[in-house]
């Protein structure tokens, strides 16, 4: 499968999935996003890719335990919803690059505020 045609589906399937688990009812997938679906060449798997907004890693282990008990309702209503030969088998991963990015920022912000501004006044 060509590059491009991987990107758009990963996009097609990010949306559908997006949309997928906001109507679940499992408390412990509430506040999901899926930030990526990364589908292999040969459609057998997809990485789905999600985190919580705000960042919460401490809900990682909950989050990725409801989307796998989900994995077959997700992949059953995902058949229905996009024209595919095959579904890919779901494979959920952390996105941790909001997480990343937040304590970078934190650092970056600590290196600031260590430091005296120059003032304006001469």
């Amino acid at each position: 499968m060509g590059e491009r045609r991987q990107r758009r589906i990963g996009e097609l399937l990010r949306e559908e999935l997006s949309a997928l688990i906001g109507e679940l009812k499992d408390p412990r997938v509430a506040g999901v996003t899926v930030t990526a679906v990364e589908p292999a060449p040969d459609l057998t798997i997809a990485k789905v890719y999600v985190t919580t907004w705000p960042a919460d890693p401490a809900r990682r282990e909950e989050v990725l335990a409801g989307l796998e008990h989900a994995k077959g309702y997700l992949k059953h209503e995902l058949a229905g919803r996009v024209i595919l030969r095959r579904i890919p088998d779901l494979v959920f991963k952390w996105d941790d690059t909001f997480d990343r990015a937040d304590r970078i920022e934190r650092l970056i912000s600590r290196l600031h505020g260590g430091k005296e501004q120059p003032s304006d006044e001469s």
